[in-house]
Formats: C-alpha cells, sequence, structure tokens
C-alpha cells in the first residue's frame, strides 16, 4: 500500500505554499494526502504570552478546514485526511514523516540576508526525518515542467538519493540534472586528467540508475567550485533540488551544503536521509 504525502500546516503563508506542492504531488503518487497540526506551538512562550487550550483547539479547527478546502478545491478527486496532534511541531512532523512517502513543510520569506528563513523547527525536523523532507518557499508556483537538479558528490555516492531524484524526475517528466563539484586552490591545480576523472567518475555512479530509468533524460554537470554556489545557481529555473543528509548514529547534523541550500535555493528542496 503507498504511502501518503504529509504537510505540515499551521496557516502561515509557506504552510499554505507546502500544502498546494503536497496536493499535486498526491495526486500524482496516488497514496493519499495528509495534513497534521500541532496544537502545541506555543508551548515555549512567556506564561502572560500562552493561549489556553480551547483558543489552541479552536485555531486548529480553524486552519484544518481551510486547508482542507483549499486542498479540496485544487485536486477535488485526492484521497486526504487532517489531524490535530496535540504534540510539539518537531515531534510531531518527526513522527508523521516515519509514516509517510514524503513530507511536505512550509519554510518562511526573504531574510535580512536575501535568503530564505529555515526555522529551528524546520530544521530540526530536516536534521532528524527518516523520510525526504521538501522545504516549499512562499508563493512558490509550479509554472509549468522544470528540470529536477541532484547535488551529488561522487566521491561518496549514495543510492537513496539517486533513487528519489530519477523517481521524482521520471513520475514528472522532467529531465535530470544531476552536478558534482570539485574544489580547486590557489596551491594545486586540478589537471586535465583530474577533471576527466571526475567526470568518468560522474558518469559511472549515475550509469546503473540510466538502466534502471530508462525514460529519464539525463544531463551531468562536473565543475569547479563550490558545490553550494553552483545547486542554488542552478535552482534558479529548476522546478526542485535534491540534496542529501546523513543519518547520523547519534545526534544529527544537516551538513554545510544542505543547510546552504535550504536556505537560499528559491525552489522546493528535497533532502534525503541517506546511510
Amino acid at each position: 500500500m503507498s504511502r501518503p504525502v504529509t504537510v505540515g500546516v499551521d496557516g502561515s503563508e509557506g504552510s499554505v505554499a507546502a500544502l498546494d506542492w503536497a496536493a499535486d504531488e498526491a495526486a500524482l503518487r496516488g497514496g493519499g494526502l495528509r495534513l497534521v497540526y500541532a496544537t502545541l506551538w506555543g508551548q515555549h512562550q512567556p506564561a502572560a504570552m500562552k493561549v489556553s487550550h480551547e483558543d489552541r483547539a479552536g485555531e486548529a479547527e480553524n486552519v484544518i478546514a481551510a486547508t482542507e478546502q483549499r486542498a479540496r478545491a485544487r485536486r477535488p478527486d485526492l484521497v486526504m485526511s487532517a489531524e490535530e496532534i496535540e504534540d510539539a511541531p518537531a515531534q510531531m512532523l518527526l513522527a508523521a514523516a516515519s509514516e509517510a512517502d514524503m513530507l511536505v513543510v512550509g519554510s518562511h520569506g526573504l531574510g535580512s540576508l536575501r535568503g530564505f528563513v529555515v526555522g529551528s523547527v524546520g530544521q530540526e525536523v530536516v536534521a532528524d526525518a527518516k523520510r525526504p523532507v521538501v522545504l516549499v518557499r512562499p508563493g512558490y508556483e509550479d509554472s509549468g515542467r522544470k528540470r529536477v537538479v541532484l547535488g551529488l558528490d561522487v566521491a561518496e555516492v549514495k543510492p537513496e538519493l539517486l533513487d528519489f531524484a530519477f523517481d521524482f524526475a521520471g513520475r514528472h517528466d522532467v529531465p535530470l540534472e544531476i552536478v558534482n563539484t570539485w574544489h580547486t586552490s590557489f596551491h594545486r591545480h586540478h589537471g586535465a586528467d583530474e577533471e576527466a576523472g571526475t567526470a568518468s567518475a560522474l558518469s559511472n555512479a549515475v550509469a546503473p540508475f540510466r538502466d534502471k530509468f530508462p525514460a529519464v533524460r539525463v544531463s551531468e554537470v562536473s565543475a569547479p567550485g563550490r558545490a553550494a554556489e553552483h545547486l542554488v545557481d542552478a535552482a534558479s529555473d529548476a522546478g526542485l533540488l535534491v540534496v542529501g543528509r546523513r543519518r547520523a548514529a547519534r545526534g544529527s547534523h544537516i551538513g554545510s551544503v544542505t543547510h546552504a541550500v535550504i536556505h537560499h535555493a528559491p525552489c522546493p528542496v528535497a533532502v534525503v536521509p541517506h546511510s
């Protein structure tokens, strides 16, 4: 049985964008859409600012009703469920993610450094979720078929990343661009032989997945420079950017490249956990 696409809702602008994206993806995948809302968002507020249980329940009811109405108007035939869960938002979302095909959450608008704001809840979920997490920007609307971009490190190829990116591109019938970068320095020039070797390593890593997903149109980019800069630039006209996050045995760590792209890439970003 297919797992649902799960989306965290809270009534914010980012949440609305996440809802729209998740509804479209759920309709494509056929596993249904699950809306989840946490009623303990204000649990760490000062006592004078805390709201009553009744007020939280009333707000949850209003948000869920509005989001259900929006999702049904967008995708009338979509199988859908909605839940108010009395728990802290990060814990609630992590539990919901474990039962989902993917978890979709909204991020906030532009910050003071012209990047997107991913709050503490979003970062905790990205760092600890056992399933892919997709971050969607406020106001994002898919304006047509766009390619998927995957950031891949050929020194540490993870099949979970390639499977997710190829599968997503195949489902949407869009091209897949796979980007690998290497660092250069003033002290050591990356020679032509090394460049050819890096490109060859990328092709070798991708080849089994080309065979597994023969319908997907794939391009490979192997270039010098910082990975985050290349990926953010590539994301400017992409429909989805896919990056990885290691499952840590003790504690969680997003990684510098993933941390950078979730704050600066303008398109939705899928963070895929891997071993």
